[in-house]
């Protein structure tokens, strides 16, 4: 029994591997905790390093769920973020469970050139200073909920889209809590459901994810004690250029 547990917990019966994983997570944890945003972008770009798209993707499914979880029902405005944002949260669960169903079927190469597309985005997203202005109509939330859905199902990272749409809202604080752990948290679980019925997300990565959530858990509350004593723009900065090399680097080996 301890034997088929322990083959199932240690990707391809590397303990190494399983140390590198949950390093990477505690890591994407302290910027999950730090920025409140990141936490997929952060573990695909080390993921990939030793495991396959389609794992590393499957991977993040708990510690997604988890955190965002508890982002949504720590924020004060819950409901009416729920009433406001139910078009978008609905564009997102169809396109990405859709996605995803099928990610087993999409080629490497093509799956790696869009994690490190969707990173490279995150980062210039987070170091620019451009700012949409959209109104309140609904298609716009149909809009970028298909697109976060479509990306989301393809590398884990419906951030971006996500992110930029709040922000051309010009949202409180409280208000982009909320809308970013409800959109974030909404998706995930279409995302497992697609992974899932799909064949990409077994027993053994389940077990896998949950072991990396405990370390994003930890990287999580570490996340938040120095966010009060670093300076969080130089944190920010030195996160978002950290991705855009990461993307860069996927996005070439993805191509070559």
């Amino acid at each position: 029994m301890e034997n088929t547990i322990l083959s199932l917990l240690i990707p391809s019966n590397n303990v190494a591997i399983l140390a590198l994983m949950l390093l990477t997570f505690f890591v994407s944890g302290i910027v999950k905790g730090f920025l409140g945003i990141g936490l997929p972008a952060a573990a695909m770009g080390l993921l990939t390093l030793f495991v396959s798209p389609s794992h590393a993707i499957s991977l993040l499914v708990l510690p997604i769920f988890f955190t965002n979880l508890s982002q949504f029902f720590r924020s004060r405005k819950r409901l009416q973020t729920v009433k406001l944002y139910w078009p978008f949260g609905a564009a997102i669960v169809i396109s990405i469970f859709l996605t995803s169903l099928f990610l087993d079927q999409y080629p490497t190469g093509f799956l790696t050139i869009t994690i490190g597309v969707a990173m490279v985005i995150f980062a210039l997203n987070r170091l620019s200073n451009f700012k949409l202005k959209l109104g309140p109509r609904i298609h716009w939330q149909l809009v970028f909920g298909m697109v976060s859905g479509i990306l989301g199902g393809l590398s884990s990272i419906w951030s971006p889209p996500v992110a930029m749409y709040l922000i051309a809202r010009n949202l409180d604080k409280d208000h982009f809590i909320a809308g970013t752990g409800f959109l974030f948290l909404i998706g995930s679980i279409p995302l497992a459901f697609g992974l899932f019925i799909g064949g990409t997300l077994n027993t053994g990565i389940m077990l896998q994810s949950l072991t990396g959530l405990i370390a994003v858990l930890a990287g999580f509350r570490f996340g938040e004690i120095l966010r009060s004593r670093v300076d969080q723009n130089l944190f920010q900065k030195a996160v978002s250029i950290a991705f855009m090399i990461m993307g860069g680097r996927l996005i070439s080996v993805g191509i070559f």
